[in-house]
């Protein structure tokens, strides 16, 4: 399952890091990071995900 998240970190973060951890902090954090760079939501997905 981890390869899906992984995946779709990069495809689009915030929909990564729901499935890791739902509607939390992490997601809507993320969700601000994208709309200022879509870099920095990968590098933000990629945290939480691999963090877990």
């Amino acid at each position: 399952m981890d390869i899906i998240r992984i995946l779709f970190a990069f495809l689009l973060p915030p929909l990564g890091v729901f499935l890791q951890v739902g509607l939390g902090l992490h997601f809507w954090l993320n969700i601000l990071l994208t709309l200022c760079g879509f870099l920095p939501g990968i590098v933000h997905a990629l945290w939480v995900i691999l963090k877990k």
